[in-house]
């Protein structure tokens, strides 16, 4: 009966424990690793089952089956019943004691069965989060894939600058420059390419020096030496510090084509670091003049809502005289919500214009400063040079084309060091230090020896006489390398010479357009005010007077865009051919 009742617990607790596990998952762990440090640090649980388990026939359950049946129709009735009940004690004499072997037995085996499984179930409700939340694709394919509320990823802080432009202050462009080239990240990714080559072609000169090494050794190995008529066991330890010594003698210049093939990387890396200086320089400098331009257009379109709030003032007093007509006022007014609006477009196109020269500068748009205005600028009136001129010192100072020489001489570099692969190397290796030894054979007590200095000297040729036809790979590979450099140069070379030629042409049609436009502008103004004095006298009608109000608005954004796009041609003109930087803007 008590194995009985203690079976009962057990199922319901079971039970229990399983309910635990459906209904809260976090719980359940924790009374998981509970009950097996309980079950397996502090106390012996009960893991045999009752002998109805294992097909063992129960006395108990005998008898009453016997009062059952065999009792109704026998006409002994209770003497049947106790022949019977000694029969089954007998039994269960006899059975009891292989229950007991058998459960002392398997105890250990269905612990360690128990054991091994809430260990996989530990171990997949641990892992189960992680893998729901970090590998799941989306959803759907109609919506955004969001991350879980505890998994999103980190929101990098925003970029501390070195600089601070001071917002009172007008710069000029060489400031603007200067701040850029310190500030803006992409010359330090530059530099750190330029100073990561140069540490390279270190390592290719360290190639031409020895190789000193020092070392610790120790080993042990315990063998049958045969000593006749019979085997002696020996064991045998040595402990020995070294000096290594390794030195390539001659190569045949294959040290000295990867050096070369280092110093070809180092300048080309030189040049690309120039190069991203000619292209901050001319960046900051385009944006430099968008925003001179933004602000003439600014200034224009201010003086465009002046000219026409004067026009609707004079034809309202016109009106109000009576010498105008309402269609005369309504023109007027509207001419300047025209104006008012093109006024609004240019200032949101000055604050455009405003970041796009912050991010040249490496800083961050919000910041405030305040630049030149364009009527302070020096306006270029000629062209010095010509444009084969130009070409030629393009092709002489640009640093891109530097670069791509470097890379062809590298490749020849290249060439001549897959042709040494062909030849043999002498080295030279040895090794000096103390050793000392310990020794026993079969069970005699062990010696150790004296310290023992060892020393040992290499002089190596080889040769490769057969690779699978790899030198004969590389060198293909090396020589197509460098046909392609060859190509790659004839390539920018043209690209160059056009690039210099479109710029020479465009700086000299702007500057053909800015005298026009000067011109323009000095027409416009001057008809402008002799069509609102006519207009006043009651000369001119209301329509002349609004016409030459917008060809004087016109011509002046023609005169304000013509001087940045000059400005812009000379930058770029400098800029193709390189002179950025050696005069700078």
């Amino acid at each position: 009966m008590n194995t009985l009742t203690q079976t009962n617990d057990a199922e319901s607790a079971s039970r229990a424990y399983l309910y635990s596990c459906v209904s809260s998952p976090w719980p359940f762990l924790g009374l998981l690793l509970k009950r097996t440090m309980d079950d397996y640090g502090l106390r012996t649980i009960q893991t045999m089952e009752p002998s109805s388990a294992l097909n063992f026939p129960s006395p108990v359950a005998g008898a009453t089956s016997g009062i059952g049946s065999r009792g109704a129709r026998s006409p002994r009735g209770a003497l049947g019943y106790l022949v019977l009940l000694k029969r089954r004690s007998y039994e269960w004499a006899r059975l009891s004691q292989r229950d007991l072997f058998l459960s002392r037995h398997n105890t250990v085996a269905l612990k360690m069965k128990s054991l091994y499984a809430r260990t996989i179930v530990i171990f997949l409700i641990l892992q189960a989060p992680l893998v729901s939340v970090s590998q799941q694709a989306p959803s759907t394919a109609e919506r955004p894939w969001e991350p879980m509320p505890n998994r999103r990823p980190d929101v990098l802080p925003r970029r501390i600058p070195q600089f601070v432009p001071d917002p009172l202050k007008v710069y000029t462009l060489p400031e603007l420059v200067d701040v850029a080239e310190q500030n803006n990240p992409e010359t330090r990714v530059a530099w750190e390419n330029a100073k990561a080559r140069a540490a390279e072609m270190g390592v290719s000169k360290a190639s031409m020096y020895p190789t000193l090494a020092a070392l610790a050794l120790a080993d042990t190995s315990r063998s049958q030496i045969f000593f006749s008529p019979n085997y002696i066991r020996q064991t045998s330890g040595t402990f020995s510090p070294v000096l290594v010594l390794d030195y390539i003698i001659f190569d045949f210049g294959r040290r000295l084509q990867e050096v070369a093939i280092s110093r070809s990387n180092l300048l080309a890396a030189n040049f690309i670091f120039n190069d991203t200086h000619r292209k901050i320089i001319f960046q900051v400098m385009e944006a430099y003049y968008r925003v001179l331009n933004s602000k003439g257009q600014e200034d224009a379109q201010e003086a465009n809502l002046k000219n026409a709030q004067t026009v609707q003032d004079a034809a309202e007093a016109r009106l109000h005289e009576g010498l105008a007509t309402l269609p005369d006022v309504l023109e007027a007014r509207n001419a300047t919500a025209q104006a008012d609006y093109d006024l609004q477009a240019a200032i949101g196109a000055t604050e455009i214009a405003h970041g796009d020269l912050a991010n040249a500068l490496g800083i961050s748009p919000t910041n405030k400063f305040q630049v030149e205005t364009i009527q302070t600028l020096t306006i270029p009136q000629d062209l010095t040079d010509t444009v084969e001129t130009s070409i030629d010192r393009a092709l002489a100072q640009r640093p891109d084309l530097k670069q791509r020489v470097e890379q062809l001489r590298a490749s020849g570099a290249e060439i001549k060091a897959a042709k040494t692969a062909y030849l043999p190397t002498l080295s030279l290796d040895g090794s000096g230090g103390l050793a000392r030894t310990y020794a026993q054979q079969n069970l005699a007590p062990g010696l150790y020896s004296r310290n023992q200095e060892t020393w040992d000297a290499r002089l190596s040729l080889t040769w490769n006489l057969f690779d699978g036809f790899a030198r004969e790979s590389r060198l293909a590979r090396a020589k197509a390398d460098r046909k392609q450099a060859a190509a790659e140069v004839d390539a920018i070379r043209d690209q160059v010479e056009n690039q210099v030629w479109a710029a020479y042409s465009t700086a000299r049609t702007a500057l053909r357009q800015q005298r026009a436009a000067a011109a323009l502008l000095a027409s416009a103004s001057e008809s402008y005010d002799a069509a609102l004095q006519s207009y006043n006298y009651g000369v001119r009608s209301q329509i002349d007077v609004v016409s030459a109000q917008r060809a004087l608005a016109v011509a002046r954004t023609a005169d304000v865009s013509a001087r940045t796009q000059l400005l812009t041609g000379i930058a770029a003109l400098a800029f193709e051919t390189g002179d950025l930087l050696r005069h700078g803007p």
